[in-house]
C-alpha cells in the first residue's frame, strides 16, 4: 500500500477519533439549558466532561498538522477557500474554551448565564460549521486553475467561490445532521456519565433529538451516495450506521447507557468512513471541469515520499502513546457524577483549581 494511501487513511481515523471524542462534549455544551434546568444541574454536566474536553480537542489540532503535513496542497486549498467558516469555528472553539474556565471566577447568576451561553454558541457553531465544511470537501467546490496556469498542474489549483458558495443545500443538511448527531451523542454520554434527575433528562433528551437526527443523517448519507465514488461500498455503509444509530437509541430506551454510547459512537464511526471512502482517492472534489480534471487526489496534493515516511515512523512511536494517555484519562475518570457530589460554589475568584473553575 502506497504511504499517500496510508495518511489519507490516517487523516480519517484521527476524524473520526475527533468526532466521536469531541463530538459528545461539543453536544454536551449545546444541551446545556436543555437538561441543565438549575445550576446544580448545569454544574453537573460540565463536570461530566470538565477532565476529557481539552484532551479530546488534540484529535482535531492532530488531524489539521497531518493534513498539512502529508497533504499540503489539500490544506493549502481547503483552508484558504473555507477561511471564514474555519475562522468561527476557531472563535467557537475559543470561546467555549474561555467560558469552561471563567464561569465560576465570580458567584453570581448573571455572570454564569452569560458563560453558559458563551459554552453553547461555542459548541454549536463548531458542530454546525464542521458538517459544512465536510459537505463541501465530499460534495465538491468550485476549484480550477489560475488564470494563466496549466491545467495539469495541481499546485495552480485554485478555490473560486466565497462563503455563499459554501452554504449550498446538500452541505447544510450536512451540517444539520453533525450537529443534532453531537447533541444526541452528548444526550448518550450524559446518560452514562451521570446519574439522578441529569440521567434521566439526558435519555428523554437523546431519544427526542436522536429521532430527529435520524431522519437527517438518513437523508443526508442517501443523498451523498450521489456524490459518492463508491457506492457498492458507501451505501451499506450508510446503512449498517442507520441500523448502529436506532441501536443506539433501543439501548436508551431499555437504560443500557454504556452499549447506547458504543452504537452512537458506532455510527460517528461508520458515517465518516462512509464519507472518506466515497471521497477516496479525491480529497477535494472541484464542480467545475469533467472527469474530475480539477480535482484534488491524494497524489497530485501530496508530499514528497521522505516526508511522508518521517510523518509514519513518528506516527508509529507517539500514537500508541498517546491512545494509552487518554485511554487512562477516561478510565481513572470514569464514575458516575451527581449532583449530590457536586461541591458548594466556590467564592468569587478563588475557585480551587482548573476543575472547579469549570463546574462553577
Amino acid at each position: 500500500m502506497e504511504l499517500t494511501t496510508v495518511w489519507f487513511a490516517l487523516i480519517a481515523v484521527l476524524w473520526i477519533g475527533y468526532f466521536v471524542l469531541d463530538g459528545f462534549d461539543l453536544g454536551v455544551g449545546m444541551l446545556l439549558p436543555v437538561i441543565g434546568k438549575d445550576e446544580l444541574s448545569r454544574r453537573v454536566m460540565i463536570n461530566s466532561i470538565a477532565t476529557v474536553w481539552d484532551g479530546n480537542e488534540v484529535w482535531l489540532l492532530t488531524a489539521g498538522g497531518a493534513t498539512f503535513a502529508a497533504f499540503p496542497l489539500w490544506y493549502a486549498t481547503m483552508f484558504s477557500g473555507f477561511y471564514l467558516a474555519l475562522l468561527l469555528v476557531l472563535v467557537g472553539l475559543i470561546m467555549r474554551g474561555v467560558a469552561f474556565e471563567y464561569r465560576g471566577k465570580r458567584d453570581s447568576a448573571t455572570w454564569r448565564k452569560r458563560w453558559d451561553w458563551a459554552i453553547v454558541v461555542g459548541s454549536a457553531l463548531p458542530a454546525l460549521l464542521f458538517g459544512v465544511a465536510f459537505g463541501n470537501v465530499v460534495g465538491g467546490s468550485p476549484i480550477e486553475p489560475l488564470v494563466g496556469s496549466q491545467p495539469d498542474l495541481a499546485g495552480s489549483l485554485n478555490f473560486t467561490g466565497n462563503l455563499f458558495t459554501l452554504l449550498n443545500p446538500f452541505s447544510l443538511l450536512m451540517g444539520l445532521m453533525t450537529l443534532t448527531v453531537f447533541m444526541a451523542h452528548g444526550a448518550i454520554f450524559l446518560a452514562l456519565k451521570t446519574s439522578g434527575e441529569v440521567r434521566e433528562a439526558s435519555r428523554k433528551a437523546a431519544l427526542r433529538i436522536g429521532l430527529v437526527a435520524a431522519v437527517i443523517a438518513v437523508a443526508t448519507l442517501l443523498w451523498y451516495q450521489a456524490f459518492s465514488n463508491r457506492v457498492m461500498f458507501t451505501l451499506p455503509l450508510a446503512l449498517i450506521a442507520a441500523v448502529c444509530w436506532l441501536a443506539a437509541l433501543g439501548m436508551t430506551l431499555k437504560g443500557r447507557d454504556g452499549w447506547a454510547f458504543i452504537f452512537s459512537s458506532a455510527t460517528i464511526l461508520l458515517a465518516v468512513t462512509t464519507l472518506f471512502v466515497g471521497l477516496f482517492p479525491r480529497v477535494m472534489v472541484s464542480t467545475i471541469g469533467e472527469g474530475g480534471i480539477y480535482d484534488l487526489t491524494v497524489t497530485n496534493a501530496s508530499s514528497q515520499s521522505y516526508t511522508l515516511t518521517v510523518m509514519t515512523i513518528v506516527a508509529v512511536i507517539m500514537t500508541p502513546i498517546v491512545l494509552v494517555y487518554q485511554g487512562w484519562t477516561y478510565w481513572v475518570f470514569r464514575k458516575r457524577i451527581s449532583t449530590s457530589m457536586i461541591p458548594p460554589q466556590p467564592a468569587s475568584g478563588r475557585a480551587d483549581d482548573r476543575f472547579a473553575n469549570a463546574a462553577g
